[in-house]
């Protein structure tokens, strides 16, 4: 059978439109993304209007803007009305400027004030996130009547299995599913069934802070308050979903060493891809120099005792790699909530333990084939090394990544590169303090 790609470039427009219809709204996705961006548009033309608003919103940004790019403005107007409204303006926060005014001048004055009001709160934002298009119930409100409210308002709402119950001015008292409202007998109050404990943020909490929240509470949505407590919109679950993979994604790559691209790999120009790993190659190139000059402070040690040159990648590499696995490990805590600052006197106790048993562990290892081949006095200060450096690794890739969090850096910055340029140099530094001990050079 022949695939979305071939068919377009054949322009066989029957048989195109065939494929379309016998293909899963994610599978088309997919695959119009991998799709030049001239063919986009002409391959989206085809699509029923119910079919390519589901397909479109199913699309990273930058792709949503090449097919935007390629529409007539009855079609573009058609498509970007019926999105939602915190779709809409995750897109208007992507696309340029020229690209938004057109956005904004097709829309209804309903929906360009709601995406207005979305584009007004902070960018990362749960305000940014959240839609304001929801159903809310009043606790005075019987069963029968708030089911008649969500069959008459809930095909303009993007969520209805989370209800929020709400006074007069709009402050949230609790919420009630549509499940428990469905199973309920018709004349019972919605006061009587709702949770009154309710997890909620503000709009000005960041994105991450809401989506982990929902993650960890377990969540189809959650519900969002202004300043005054008033209930002004619902995070979904899909949403929050693509907050956690686009902050994951960023720590990755921050954790790699690299600029996150913003976009889909395949659509980043070589130029993007270079410059996204030029700068921090750039400061891993000055940071190595800490190590080149340890090796010139200590070249008088080497060359009494040039068999300490052999030692040196096997020290750096392993202390280099502790060092990563407990910045990674921390990191990851961090993430998901399980550490904080406070924290901080007992994530560097039990680092500093983890250390200092690897180090014992490979210092035993290695400690037999050094003095049967080399000299057990160099066997002593291999195995002495291999223990002070694992345990200062542990240490700094524990205390990093949480400083770094306390002054505002992003603690992936801080992580695995980083910390292993730090310690090639400071292990060298360890390792030559303990050779002149031991060696007495």
């Amino acid at each position: 059978m022949a695939d979305l790609a071939s068919l377009s470039r054949a322009r066989d427009l029957d048989a195109l439109a065939r494929h379309l219809e016998e293909t899963g709204t994610l599978d088309i996705a997919e695959d119009l993304a991998r799709l030049p961006r001239e063919e986009k548009a002409v391959v989206f033309r085809l699509l029923p209007r119910d079919r390519a608003l589901a397909v479109f919103e199913a699309l990273d940004p930058v792709h949503q803007q090449e097919i935007l790019e390629g529409l007539r403005d009855e079609r573009f107007r058609q498509l970007v009305e019926d999105m939602d409204p915190d779709d809409r303006a995750r897109l208007l926060g992507e696309v340029p400027a020229k690209v938004a005014r057109r956005v904004l001048a097709g829309l209804s004055r309903h929906e360009r004030e709601m995406t207005a009001a979305l584009l007004g709160y902070p960018e990362e934002s749960a305000g940014r996130l959240m839609t304001p298009e929801f159903v809310s119930l009043r606790e005075s409100m019987t069963v029968a009547d708030a089911l008649a409210k969500v069959r008459r308002a809930g095909a303009d709402a993007e969520t209805i299995y989370m209800l929020p119950v709400t006074d007069d001015q709009r402050h949230l008292r609790g919420v009630v599913s549509l499940r428990q409202l469905v199973l309920s007998p018709l004349d019972a109050r919605v006061g009587d069934l709702m949770v009154r404990d309710v997890v909620a943020v503000h709009a000005t909490d960041d994105q991450e802070v809401a989506a982990r929240l929902m993650q960890e509470a377990d969540l189809l949505a959650l519900p969002v308050l202004d300043s005054e407590e008033r209930l002004v919109g619902v995070i979904t679950v899909d949403d929050a979903m693509q907050i956690l993979e686009d902050e994951e994604t960023e720590d990755r790559a921050l954790a790699a060493a690299t600029q996150p691209l913003g976009r889909p790999y395949l659509s980043a120009s070589a130029l993007r891809v270079a410059r996204s790993r030029a700068t921090w190659l750039l400061i891993l190139i000055v940071a190595a120099t800490l190590t080149v000059n340890v090796l010139q402070y200590f070249e008088d040690e080497l060359a009494t005792v040039v068999r300490l040159a052999l030692f040196i990648p096997l020290l750096i590499d392993t202390g280099g790699n502790a060092g990563s696995q407990a910045a990674t490990v921390v990191i990851r805590a961090m993430a998901v909530g399980e550490v904080r600052f406070a924290d901080l006197p007992r994530v560097l106790g039990r680092e500093a333990q983890v250390g200092v048993l690897l180090g014992l562990m490979l210092g035993l290892v290695a400690f037999g084939p050094v003095a049967v081949f080399f000299d057990p006095r160099l066997a002593v200060v291999v195995s002495v090394s291999l223990v002070t450096i694992c345990t200062w690794a542990t240490f700094a890739g524990a205390v990093l990544p949480l400083l770094a969090r306390r002054v505002g850096i992003d603690p992936a910055v801080v992580s695995a590169p980083l910390i292993t340029t730090l310690v090639d140099a400071t292990g060298l530094v360890i390792y030559f303090l303990i050779a002149r001990a031991v060696l007495e050079i």
